[in-house]
């Protein structure tokens, strides 16, 4: 059934809910901002139609608190609820708590999100759709002696997962049977604690892997890809550049990987933008489920750039039940794209964050430059929330040349009162294996000494 959307409560921050908020408007769909007390002067704040506080500064007590976001939604008149990226996005139950209170819930169904966010279960479902996954339990280990019993069974070294993790968190890598049941309670320990749940689940440990994920849209019917992105330049599991499309698959991989990631959508009913992740291993050319997000990622303009499909636009209009706008020989690639997370850390300090008021601020432009970001000069960075404080993303003809604009953009991008990770960036741009396409997921942290060696010298 169809619906329009008049107004949309934005229950995020920083420089997603400002690419919302940019969305909304070329769809002429007025605005609010749900935020906390410290977000009240952010650049979303005044961008929105209008502005509902959801509590003091602590995520907990704001962005996390299911009541009071759906409480603000409702009061604001809103007919609708974007939750970006993490905070609620992936919570079944605010999903839920959306929809129960009349609101138009901007993403895939509370059932898919439940589905997709229990790991042991979204890899059964990628199993029963035909999709590749890594070889190991065929749900949650229920003690020691049965993680022992099928580490043995699918080889070691192993990883323990916990079974509704998510973000790099609960995960613990095991060599042999002793390392194994010291972990299992670790492990068990930090998923309870963490998520609520210490449910696990093992997997046969991928030495050398690429990070490799597929954007999808649905709108319950049938689905379409909009290619890859690399993510495999990571830090403690979490990315600092993507790029569109994958420096390492060829032709054949790209299509099977592509077509498994819809075979799943597809077997979900899946309806809204969302990411099935993998593992991809070069040397065998094989390629494995992680996982699927049911959101819009951070990353996702690298792959706008590629493909010229707006997918925060098209996450308002699926929400919307209407059909899939694209049959998938509409979805060209063109170019390459790079994206570069800078964060307000200081890498020289074991990427301390450091907040701070940014009292200057020099954005890059040209050709083929985009910056999604929330700054303003005299914008107080607050010490609440994830250390984000822009997106750089670049396209061009070809990867090459896109390394080369990404140097010159970030060469004119100046932040003046808070540390950031800008000179890492332009180190990594310079390291012959990045420059190559020859990393795979551990390389940035096996090559972070000499990196940040480089990263004084500039």
């Amino acid at each position: 059934m169809e619906r329009s959307i008049r107004k949309v409560f934005v229950a995020n921050r920083g420089e997603i809910a400002v690419r919302i908020i940019r969305a909304a408007r070329e769809l002429g769909i007025e605005t609010v901002l749900g935020c906390s007390e410290a977000d009240k002067d952010s650049l979303a704040a005044r961008m929105a139609t209008t502005v509902e506080t959801l509590g003091p500064a602590p995520a907990a007590k704001s962005y996390l608190d299911v009541r009071a976001v759906v409480d603000a939604a409702r009061r604001s008149g809103a007919d609708a609820v974007h939750p970006g990226y993490g905070f609620l996005s992936e919570n079944s139950g605010f999903a839920q708590a959306v929809q129960d209170a009349g609101l138009v819930f901007v993403g895939p169904s509370p059932q898919a999100i439940a589905l997709m966010g229990d790991k042991a279960a979204a890899r059964a479902c990628a199993m029963k759709a035909g999709v590749p996954t890594v070889p190991g339990s065929d749900g949650v280990v229920e003690g020691v002696a049965l993680a022992l019993r099928e580490a043995e069974r699918v080889g070691y070294p192993v990883m323990l997962k916990a079974a509704a993790g998510g973000g790099g968190r609960g995960i613990r890598i095991a060599a042999d049977a002793q390392e194994l049941a010291e972990q299992f309670v670790v492990a068990t320990r930090e998923a309870e604690s963490a998520f609520g749940y210490g449910g696990l689940y093992l997997e046969r440990f991928v030495g050398r892997a690429r990070h490799v994920e597929v954007q999808i849209i649905g709108d319950g019917r049938r689905a379409i890809h909009l290619y890859e992105r690399e993510c495999s330049l990571q830090r403690r599991r979490q990315k600092l550049v993507e790029e569109a499309p994958s420096p390492s698959l060829d032709k054949a991989v790209r299509a099977r990987m592509c077509a498994s990631a819809v075979a799943l959508a597809e077997s979900v009913s899946y309806a809204g933008v969302g990411t099935v992740e993998y593992l991809y291993d070069p040397a065998t050319a094989e390629f494995f489920f992680i996982e699927m997000n049911t959101r819009v990622q951070v990353e996702h303009p690298v792959t706008e750039m590629v493909t010229g499909v707006d997918i925060v636009r098209e996450s308002l209009r699926l929400a919307c039940g209407g059909p899939l706008g694209y049959q998938q020989a509409d979805i060209v690639l063109r170019g390459a794209s790079i994206e570069c997370r800078i964060n307000a850390e200081d890498p020289g300090r074991n990427f301390m964050p450091s907040p701070g008021v940014v009292v200057g601020l020099t954005l890059p432009a040209g050709p083929g430059v985009r910056v999604d970001t929330h700054l303003y000069e005299g914008y107080r960075v607050p010490p609440f929330y994830d250390s984000l404080l822009a997106k750089v993303i670049v396209w061009d003809t070809s990867r090459t040349e896109a390394i080369a604009r990404m140097k010159r953009a970030l060469g004119e991008l100046k932040f003046e009162g808070v540390k950031s990770t800008l000179g890492l960036h332009l180190a990594l741009l310079d390291d012959s294996g990045v420059v190559t396409g020859e990393f795979d997921s551990g390389y940035l942290e096996a090559n972070l000494p000499q990196l940040l060696a480089v990263m004084s010298s500039i």
